[in-house]
Order: C-alpha cells, then sequence, then structure tokens
C-alpha cells in the first residue's frame, strides 16, 4: 500500500507540473497575442485616420481647409452640414460620373470573371503547351508596367473603337486576366476530377458542367477576384484618362480632378465630400464579403 501510494503522489506531482507548464504556456501566448493586437490596432487606426480627416474635413466650410486647419475638427462656425455633398452632386455632374463607374465597374468584373474562370479550367484540365503558354503568358502580364504600354494602348482603343464606357471592359479585361487566372487556376488545381466525370456521367455538357459544377464550387475564390478586381476598377484613374473622351465621358477619379476654379485654386470641400461617397461603396462591398477574401486567396496559392 505504501509503495502505491508514493507512485499515485509521484503520479499526481507530475501532472501537477506538467499542468503548471501548460498554463504558464498558455499565459506567455495570450500575452504574445494581446501584444500583437495591441500593435495591430494602431496600424489600423494610421491607416483609419487619413479617411477620417476626408469625412471631418467634407464638413467644413471652404475656408476652415487650409495647411494650419485641415486637422482640426469642425466648430459651429466651420460646420458646412451636407452643404458639400448637395455641391458636389448638383454643380460637378458627380451622379452621372458615379453611374459611369458603376456600370464600367460592375461590366469590366463580370467579363474579368466569366471569361477567366473559363480560361483557368481550360488551362488545368487540358494538358498541352498551348495551354500552358496560356498560363504563363496571363502569369507574365502581372508584371508588365501599365506604363510601358499606355501610349500604344490609347491609339489602339481608338483605332477599335474602344474608348466609351461601354466597351472599355474589354480593355480591363486584358489587363485584370493575369490577377484572375493565376487565382482561378490555383484553386481548379485542387479540384477533384472525379466530380467533372460524375458530371459526365449525369449527361452534362461543358457548359452546364461549367456552371452548374465548377462555378458554385469556386465561389470564395470568385468573391475574393471580383472584390480585387473591383476595388481596381473603381479606383483606377490612368486608364479612363487615356482611353475615354474627357469631354463626353467621366468616371468618379477623373471628375474629383475637375473641383478646380480659377487660377488653379481647388475647391477642397467638395472634394472631400465627393470622395466620401466614393470610398463607401467600395467599404460596403469589403465589409460584407471579408470573409471570402483570405478564404479565395489561400485557395489560390495551393501547389500544381
Amino acid at each position: 500500500m505504501s509503495m502505491n501510494s508514493q507512485i499515485k503522489t509521484n503520479v499526481n506531482a507530475l501532472a501537477q507540473q506538467q499542468e503548471s507548464k501548460e498554463q504558464a504556456r498558455a499565459r506567455r501566448t495570450e500575452n504574445v497575442n494581446t501584444v500583437i493586437s495591441v500593435i495591430l490596432g494602431l496600424v489600423c487606426l494610421v491607416y483609419i485616420y487619413p479617411i477620417f480627416m476626408i469625412v471631418v474635413n467634407s464638413l467644413k466650410v471652404e475656408s476652415a481647409i487650409s495647411t494650419s486647419t485641415a486637422f482640426n475638427l469642425p466648430t459651429a462656425a466651420t460646420f458646412a452640414g451636407i452643404t458639400n455633398y448637395i455641391y458636389g452632386i448638383t454643380q460637378m455632374d458627380f451622379l452621372k460620373s458615379f453611374l459611369y463607374s458603376l456600370f464600367i465597374t460592375v461590366s469590366s468584373v463580370v467579363l474579368i470573371i466569366l471569361c477567366c474562370s473559363m480560361c483557368a479550367w481550360y488551362i488545368t484540365r487540358v494538358n498541352s503547351p498551348l495551354a500552358k503558354a496560356m498560363y504563363y503568358l496571363c502569369v507574365f502580364s502581372m508584371v508588365v508596367p501599365f506604363q510601358m504600354v499606355m501610349f500604344t494602348l490609347a491609339k489602339t482603343a481608338d483605332t477599335l473603337k474602344l474608348n466609351t464606357p461601354f466597351n472599355i471592359c474589354i480593355i480591363y479585361l486584358g489587363f485584370g486576366a493575369g490577377l484572375a487566372v493565376f487565382m482561378f487556376t490555383g484553386f481548379m488545381k485542387s479540384m477533384p476530377i472525379e466530380i467533372e466525370e460524375a458530371a459526365m456521367i449525369d449527361g452534362y455538357n461543358p457548359l452546364q458542367m461549367f456552371f452548374k459544377v465548377i462555378m458554385p464550387i469556386t465561389k470564395p475564390t470568385t468573391i475574393s477576384t471580383a472584390i480585387l478586381e473591383t476595388m481596381w476598377v473603381w479606383n483606377d484613374y490612368l486608364l479612363p484618362t487615356l482611353v475615354l473622351d474627357i469631354k463626353k465621358y467621366r468616371t468618379i477619379p477623373m471628375d474629383i480632378q475637375y473641383f478646380r476654379g480659377s487660377y488653379g485654386s481647388v475647391q477642397m470641400a467638395p472634394m472631400m465630400a465627393c470622395i466620401v461617397i466614393t470610398i463607401i461603396p467600395v467599404i460596403l462591398l469589403y465589409l460584407f464579403c471579408q470573409k471570402y477574401i483570405i478564404e479565395g486567396v489561400v485557395a489560390g496559392a495551393v501547389k500544381g
């Protein structure tokens, strides 16, 4: 009995030591996570602060926005309310630019998702030199600076009549295909081919298989790619400026550049108001679909 008691005592002591080590390890992990959370919180504040100042200045009168007062909160004498928003929407024809940007963004993203997902499916399922060449060309297009081709692009767009908001999506397809094909290809390489073989046995043709089987499976990558492409097209300034007729068509980034008065003065308050209106749709889209971004990016980074 004494030997059994000694063994039980030793076992209990070892268990307590192990438990103490695990508790100490858990406390260290918790402390590290707390420090990381504080650091990341400060970084987030640094990124949010410029947006906060844009919102603050959009509520001020024009005379209250200067080098010395730009960072001050509005007072009773400098508070303008929604006057700047009304001026920007009505006087600067901002609503028309908003609709142009919305149409260009939606049409471009839909075209990119549809064409690039089909291209990625072909690349992953057809083992041929042509498929490999298509993939490497799409990946190579991501490293080519836009400035290298912008003058040739402007001439080509004028020649092919791609200089309107209704067909500029074709140009965006060319520039956005690299990232989209890369992400879709990475995800589709991890998809088991047995799913497609089962669909073929059920009598699906290629179009039915793609839209009823492939696209639902690629939902995370589709959403994350759509968000990334939307943020790019919506905020793009250089490409529409080079391609579109500025006198007829203006997207939001182009229209914001026209908040200028005589002698080069800039109407800062209405400009800030329109910038706030511009970033709201993208922020709402990002917040609504943020859970799919990391999932889609990680899924598109698998080996293959």
